[in-house]
């Protein structure tokens, strides 16, 4: 059946892939996003608002019609502190309040597992203690509550929590890597880079998003975790991406307290795109149980971490051209490597 859909965040990286993936079933899409709508496949197919989630205005105008809100719109951690909470918490209580008001029939909340903070155990699962690290995920967790609050009103929220995903236009820390191995260098990892760390692929988290959207909503009014089947350790998943550059580069492992103590030091400087959450976890265990969304959704990934990571290289590769001197704070663009620019020379 045909829906319209009011997708936040809808000119970002899961948003365009979610745009896509929407009307390629056939939907109605209208987005709202502080940025212009800029993608020339699908513009004309699109009700496109540049506007604010945290403006009342802005949201009214986006929800008319809309019978499904996706929100994926977020202060990602780069940001200000002031302005992830205005928007993860106060954007998200004006969404849900509006929605609420006006009836829309389904609010999926695009959370994330840094919800989670800095886990003691694995696989996670979905009962697990919250204990956002930084604004980010404090916010995140704040921004559940608000959900919970409105499914106690009767709204039907599915929470979505996915793993760090990638995939065509993704962009931002990841850009460190895919810089790398282009220009034919190693590559460090944290520790000895034998942690199993668990990512997913956008295309898998359009189709969660959509079954959580159409199945009916005594099985999606709850909160999953996503992400990929078949994941390895953080050694083998970014070497598979070494090698498909093709120039013999290798992972090198790092001493991790050392390491953390000097990026700590640059993330305090502001000379560093790594911000705790980031160097924190990434030479340790992070994966969640995906058993839940499996049994409850029928979700099947297609993608393993190898098969993303060198799909998203690809297009990072096909497309540096359009994106080679951009930089910010977003996943559209590669992050400022800093003070990372000058170690790059020693690898």
């Amino acid at each position: 059946m045909k829906q319209s859909y009011l997708i936040t965040g809808g000119s970002g990286f899961l948003g365009v892939n979610l745009v896509r993936s929407l009307l390629a079933r056939g939907q109605r899409v209208t987005v709202l996003d502080l940025a212009p709508f800029d993608y020339d496949d699908v513009r004309d197919q699109v009700h496109a608002i540049v506007g604010d989630i945290r403006s009342k205005e802005d949201v009214a105008r986006a929800l008319e019609g809309i019978d499904i809100v996706v929100h994926t719109a977020a202060a990602l951690p780069l940001y200000k502190p002031e302005d992830i909470y205005s928007t993860d918490i106060e954007g998200t209580r004006n969404l849900l309040e509006q929605s609420y008001q006006k009836g829309v029939k389904r609010f999926i909340h695009i959370s994330s597992t840094a919800v989670y903070g800095i886990p003691d155990h694995h696989p996670l699962v979905e009962d697990d203690k919250l204990d956002g690290v930084g604004p980010y995920g404090e916010s995140k967790v704040k921004a559940e509550a608000l959900c919970q609050e409105y499914r106690d009103k009767g709204m039907c929220i599915p929470i979505i929590r996915p793993k760090s995903f990638i995939g065509p236009e993704r962009l931002g820390v990841f850009a460190l890597l895919y810089d790398w191995a282009r220009a034919g260098k190693n590559f460090p990892v944290l520790g000895k880079g034998d942690n199993l760390y668990q990512y997913l692929d956008v295309e898998d988290l359009c189709d969660a998003i959509w079954l959580t959207a159409t199945l009916p909503c005594e099985k999606t009014n709850d909160t999953f975790n996503i992400g990929a089947k078949e994941y390895g350790t953080s050694r083998e998943d970014f070497q598979a991406v070494l090698d498909h550059a093709g120039f013999g580069k290798r992972i090198i492992p790092l001493p991790e307290g050392p390491a953390i103590f000097v990026l700590r030091l640059l993330e305090k400087l502001g000379i560093s795109p790594l911000y705790k959450w980031v160097y924190e976890t990434a030479g340790k265990e992070s994966f969640v149980s995906i058993e839940k969304a499996e049994r409850v959704l029928g979700f099947r990934p297609r993608y393993s971490n190898k098969d993303a990571l060198i799909r998203n290289y690809q297009w990072y590769i096909d497309n540096l051209d359009v994106f080679k001197d951009a930089s910010g704070v977003t996943h559209r663009v590669p992050w400022k490597q800093g003070a990372l620019k000058l170690a790059k020379q020693f690898f």
